[in-house]
């Protein structure tokens, strides 16, 4: 569904992503860990198009979009959430949702228009909000919500463009114990026949959602197999110097 063929990055003598070459399948969900400066967000920044690399491609689904922009990935079914909220404040998160949507349904013909008027794009929305569990906020403003629901909304966003293929970029970031529990909950209820490929550093979550794990260090590839290997790895716990021995 999603493969990458020997990406390549540098940033004047920096390095950062060095012939990174994965292929994942449809509903696959794959972890990627690694240490800070890693290059993960990098690799991320490659795949949706924001940064164009210095060599190798990016396949969706067959199709080579190695030279497409990141709006058109996205039409052809690449979404990304992001570590940081990208939302509209002054909206509220139904309207978020129903901006979103409306990308999928050829509706986003202007931003501020009424996209919630179209019965495709309202069965979007409430599908979603079932899904991340945002009901109860729909009619507030992203202004007035918490962190943690801003982070659902986040995710929510990333669906309601009904992509194939879904990036997280550490999802769990910057919230409670509570609440990180709470997103390994709406992960394991995402339709499996969604692809996911997320960036985390919450050892629990990654070991509980993965069906593969990848590890980057310095760029490249370093582990590529089944969350039980990486477990025992002693490669892996020398990079993380044993962080997660007792996980």
């Amino acid at each position: 569904m999603l493969e990458t063929r020997n990406l390549d990055k540098s940033f004047g003598a920096v390095h950062v992503t060095r012939d990174v070459s994965l292929k994942l399948e449809r509903g696959e969900r794959r972890v990627i860990l690694g240490p800070n400066g890693a290059g993960k967000t990098t690799l991320f920044n490659q795949l949706v198009g924001e940064l164009a690399s210095d060599k190798g491609s990016v396949h969706l689904a067959g199709e080579d979009v190695t030279a497409l922009a990141v709006a058109k990935r996205a039409r052809r079914g690449l979404s990304r959430s992001y570590q940081k909220n990208t939302l509209f404040d002054g909206l509220t998160v139904e309207e978020n949702l129903g901006l979103a949507a409306s990308i999928h349904t050829g509706h986003a013909t202007t931003l501020w228009s009424d996209s919630l008027a179209k019965p495709e794009v309202r069965e979007i929305v409430q599908d979603v909000a079932n899904q991340v569990n945002l009901m109860p906020f729909l009619h507030a403003n992203v202004s007035e919500i918490s962190y943690g629901v801003r982070r659902q909304l986040e995710v929510g966003v990333a669906l309601a463009t009904r992509p194939l293929v879904l990036l997280m970029d550490e999802p769990t970031s910057g919230v409670g114990p509570e609440m990180a529990k709470g997103f390994h909950d709406l992960l394991n209820n995402l339709p499996r026949d969604l692809t996911l490929l997320i960036i985390e550093h919450d050892m629990d979550l990654a070991f509980d959602v993965a069906d593969t794990i990848t590890v980057l260090n310095y760029g490249e590839v370093v582990f590529d197999g089944l969350p039980q290997e990486a477990r025992g790895s002693s490669l892996l716990k020398e990079i993380y110097l044993g962080s997660w021995e007792d996980a």
